[in-house]
């Protein structure tokens, strides 16, 4: 939950390999439920069913240390909050091809095998993708992983029915979900903590407060139920926390991961930063006041006394605070000049990356009028605009000229139609009827950067929008019909995922 795509410290991972490596000789080589690639799996301790015998097994079975094969669209969160710029910068790294043109491999590939269990990548030639694990290739193959290569693998935790709880991984997971060949289905391999199968819900969250594999709380540190955690991985689902950001950019400069590093640690020092920096007074769209304010905030943590308090009790020593600011280099030199650098440099700084891919994010209107939890009959959109938040709707959705609908991560099960509509961004969602959409005089999204990819049962009409239309990722079960906009759709690098015939400006989309 609080682990970097860099995996754990050099001394850490040592620690956590020598742990593992004893599971390893304890469990030996399983598949689909098991500790390390492929093979027949060993029968888990428990009731003689359904994890009795031999073949797969069900998650149900699956024990601490043991690995599973899941799909990104399986798994739910167990906290509400990222850091959209920390996405971000591993989005316009991926959509990239600085890497390839300096003779290696896309950073999604490296990120992809180390999360996976597998090292870096060796090769990923011409029409490799992430959600094709055939198509590339790891410097450790499927069944010669070491505990070194497993330790900075993200984990989960087994809940009731066998669902899959993920305690760490969300940033590095979502940046595959929302990369340029992300989808729901794409693989991966995660680490099991526990198996709380057996448990009631309510004992389960329970368990998971009491064991603080959940972080309860909002972007502005207010605190959540569990009932208002996500269902499901994106963009979309997800707030956007500017601290948890910041703390990010601030690594090896004000903090260090330490070794056995606390979940959660750079929430706890998010929150600690909230008292000490106000992100709004800095522009946070332009590099320069948002280097300002990483150098503040590090130098802020680099100074606290290694015995004081940050968060719940824990000590800045505990949390990694830094012995010296950037490692006691200057601010020409170390960490800090690094994650300066412009997107103009051989080798660009964090910063610059994510404040490009940001830069294409298109803002949705402010919401006017707001529909959530479960509605039942039509819902007509007259003026202003209406945001549909983690809703389900039951019945048609139309939208009047010089209206606009925000709809994110809910449920459609009836048609949408848009005529002359200010704007209409549809993100996150599951829609089934057909969806369409004209003359609209501002954005169309459906899908694109900042907006989760949609599945649609039916057709989808873009026809004569004047705002410009990104239409990216999708899964559309069904035609995909694009007329007369101006500009053509843009599927920003992303393809859609289509059953059904494309035609006119969407014929290559």
């Amino acid at each position: 939950m609080n682990r970097s795509s860099t995996g754990l410290p050099p001394r850490g991972a040592r620690l956590l390999s020598a742990a593992l490596s004893a599971a390893l000789l304890a469990v030996g080589t399983v598949g689909t439920v098991g500790a390390v690639g492929t093979g027949a799996a060993a029968a888990a301790p428990g009731p003689a069913q359904p994890c009795a015998g031999s073949g797969p097994l069900p998650r149900v079975c699956a024990q601490p240390g043991e690995l599973i094969d899941v799909t990104l669209g399986e798994l739910h969160p167990t906290q509400a909050v990222i850091g959209f710029d920390q996405v971000f910068y591993k989005l316009n790294r991926y959509g990239s091809d600085r890497d390839e043109a300096a003779g290696g491999v896309n950073k999604r590939f490296d990120d992809w095998c180390e999360t996976n269990g597998q090292g870096e990548a060796a090769s990923a030639g011409p029409g490799a993708r992430l959600d094709d694990p055939a198509s590339f290739t790891c410097t450790v193959p499927l069944g010669q992983e070491t505990a070194e290569s497993l330790a900075p693998m993200k984990t989960a935790v087994i809940g009731p029915g066998g669902a899959l709880y993920l305690t760490d991984g969300h940033h590095t997971l979502t940046s595959f979900l929302e990369g340029p060949d992300g989808s729901a289905r794409l693989p991966i391999r995660l680490r099991v903590t526990d198996n709380l199968s057996s448990l009631s819900t309510a004992a389960f969250w329970q368990r998971m407060t009491d064991e603080r594999k959940v972080w309860l709380r909002d972007e502005d540190n207010r605190p959540l139920t569990v009932e208002q955690l996500p269902q499901r991985l994106g963009l979309t689902h997800f707030r956007d926390d500017p601290y948890r950001s910041l703390v990010y950019f601030t690594r090896d400069i004000g903090y260090e991961v330490p070794d056995g590093a606390t979940e959660f640690l750079e929430f706890f020092w998010g929150s600690w930063l909230r008292g000490k920096h106000d992100v709004s007074a800095y522009d946070l769209t332009a590099p320069g006041p948002y280097l300002d304010l990483v150098k503040d905030a590090s130098k802020s943590m680099a100074a606290l006394a290694p015995e004081a308090v940050v968060d719940d009790g824990k000590t800045a020593a505990q949390l990694g605070r830094i012995d010296e600011w950037n490692g006691g280099k200057k601010e020409t030199g170390g960490e800090f000049a690094k994650l300066g650098k412009p997107l103009t440099d051989a080798k660009p700084g964090k910063l610059a990356e994510a404040l490009a891919y940001r830069s294409g994010v298109v803002r949705a209107p402010t919401c006017t009028a707001k529909v959530t939890g479960v509605r039942t009959g039509p819902l007509t959109v007259h003026t202003g605009v209406t945001c549909v938040d983690r809703a389900t709707l039951r019945g048609p959705v139309t939208v009047r000229p010089g209206a606009a609908l925000v709809l994110t991560g809910s449920t459609l099960r009836g048609p949408l139609q848009a005529d002359g509509a200010a704007a209409v961004h549809v993100c996150g969602s599951s829609v089934t009827g057909p969806l369409a959409v004209s003359r609209t005089t501002g954005p169309v999204r459906f899908g694109g950067p900042g907006c989760t990819a949609n599945e649609v049962t039916g057709a989808v009409v873009l026809t004569g929008n004047t705002g410009g239309v990104h239409s990216a990722g999708n899964t559309v079960t069904g035609p995909l019909v694009c007329a007369a906009n101006r500009p053509a759709p843009d599927a920003t690098g992303r393809a859609n995922a289509v059953r059904g015939p494309r035609t006119g400006q969407c014929a290559d989309l």
